[in-house]
């Protein structure tokens, strides 16, 4: 096979909205893993949280893979938030790849190829190689800025002075590296790491000698020693992508771009083969490192009985990952059959699972989480307020609470208040209906809908009816 091409993976700065789960951050266990009352976002399911803890444990240590394991519970008892905090936990280092059953049906390739590519978007290979890289304390960083009338970034130049313990030199910068430094937001006294070539630049911490300046330094600050030595020397750099993106890259014309068009289409098995063989060449020369992640399939119910036969095999590839699913089905038909099964899903595949069961939530945790879905959202709400929140959690749904509360923001905002009050509550509970409130007018005004099921019965029954 010819040379395997691999892209270098772009940092990009991210702007992320506040969604259903943007506020969890990890598990919220202690060292002994023992699950703290609410901690890192995460508040009750102390059982499941110790369960995917251990979970977590044995994925970091490497002691297991092609293992599958089941969040079974009722909807609104934090299945997905689990999932997305096991993800936290594992950090950026191991791959993570999310989908949902439904999403199988949607898609321009058959089932079974989305969920290879699926599977090897979790499946993350370290790829080790020597470069030549500048390491060393930030001196000072001069840009010459563009004369009135502004100039593209690649025709900007600059000059870097850096030193070491033992020594300092000065180096001339171009576009490329100033948009990397003005990125990384490095100034001088930052420790950096910086690949002339490549146009990569790393901040390593800010130096000892600087520990005195408060003004530029925060709780999260990172202090390190200035390096000793030459400032240029030779340090082996990790590389870190999936084998879907090497696939994508080796199968199609376009290459790389590929990745960004999301036009994968269907990738030959004799490519995924050789490029297989190749990764396992790499490991054999300690070039590379494969390093198992997790696929997270939410709603494992919706997927049918030729899905479930291709996981069945697809775990017991020696390189699959973890797999965990999520479903908040009781026992119902197997999609493609007319067998029935506990949450849908076959007793053989069924049988391959560890099963984490999560737990209606109780009232006190309730409130810790409308506590902190309106930090997280930036809702200052009075006491009473909350606490008629949560009695409409107990008689509708987290959910549906927790989108009141932004939208109870707004009618506070609209009448020019500055705390969200028991009034805002109630007058965004009476605009929007909850499903039982929804079911009930339906059920008083079926007749004057269309297709009414209800009707249609009603007619059937009562022959005399015209």
């Amino acid at each position: 096979m010819a040379e395997l091409k691999l892209s270098e993976t772009r940092d990009l700065t991210r702007i992320e909205r506040i969604g259903a789960h943007s506020h969890i951050r990890g598990l919220g266990l202690d060292s002994a893993m023992e699950a703290r009352p609410s901690s890192e976002g995460m508040v009750g399911q102390h059982s499941a949280r110790r369960a995917a803890g251990v979970i977590v444990q044995m994925i970091r240590d490497g002691r297991i893979a092609g293992r599958a394991v089941l969040l079974a519970g009722q909807p609104g008892t934090g299945k997905t938030a689990i999932a997305m905090a096991m993800a936290k936990s594992l950090g950026q280092e191991t791959p993570f790849a999310m989908m949902s059953g439904s999403e199988l049906y949607s898609l321009e390739v058959s089932k079974t190829e989305a969920l290879m590519q699926a599977f090897r978007k979790a499946i993350g290979v370290r790829i080790k190689e020597e470069a030549e890289v500048i390491e060393g304390e930030v001196v000072e960083l001069q840009i010459d800025r563009p004369a009135a009338g502004g100039a593209p970034a690649a025709t900007k130049t600059g000059k870097l002075t850096m030193k070491t313990t033992e020594m300092e030199a000065a180096y001339e910068i171009g576009g490329k590296l100033i948009e990397a430094l003005s990125r990384a937001k490095v100034q001088s006294g930052d420790v950096i790491t910086m690949d002339k070539a490549a146009g990569k630049v790393t901040k390593l911490g800010r130096s000892f000698n600087r520990s005195r300046d408060y003004d530029a330094i925060g709780a999260s600050t990172k202090f390190v020693q200035c390096p000793d030595g030459e400032l240029q020397k030779r340090k082996e750099v990790v590389h870190c992508v999936t084998l879907h993106e090497i696939d994508v890259i080796n199968s199609r014309t376009q290459g790389f771009l590929a990745l960004f068009t999301g036009d994968t289409g269907e990738i030959r098995a004799e490519v995924r083969d050789q490029i297989d063989s190749k990764v396992a060449e790499w490991k054999e020369e300690g070039k590379a490192e494969i390093a198992p992640g997790v696929l997270f399939i939410d709603e494992v119910h919706m997927l049918d009985i030729e899905c479930f036969s291709f996981l069945n095999r697809a775990l017991e590839n020696e390189m699959a990952p973890i797999l965990v699913v999520a479903t908040n089905r009781g026992i119902t038909t197997i999609r493609g059959t007319n067998y029935k099964s506990p949450h849908g899903i076959p007793i053989d595949f069924l049988d391959r699972l560890l099963i984490i069961s999560t737990q209606p939530f109780t009232e006190g945790e309730i409130r810790k989480i409308l506590d902190i879905r309106c930090d997280e959202e930036g809702v200052d709400m009075s006491e009473d307020a909350k606490v008629l929140l949560t009695k409409i959690v107990t008689e509708t749904s987290l959910r549906y609470a927790i989108q009141l509360i932004t939208a109870a923001a707004l009618a506070c905002q609209k009448r020019k208040g500055k705390v969200v009050e028991m009034e805002d509550i109630s007058r965004v509970y009476m605009l929007f209906l909850d499903v039982k409130r929804s079911a009930q007018y339906l059920m008083e005004y079926q007749n004057q809908y269309m297709f009414s099921e209800e009707v249609k019965q009603v007619e059937e029954d009562d022959p005399m009816r015209s």
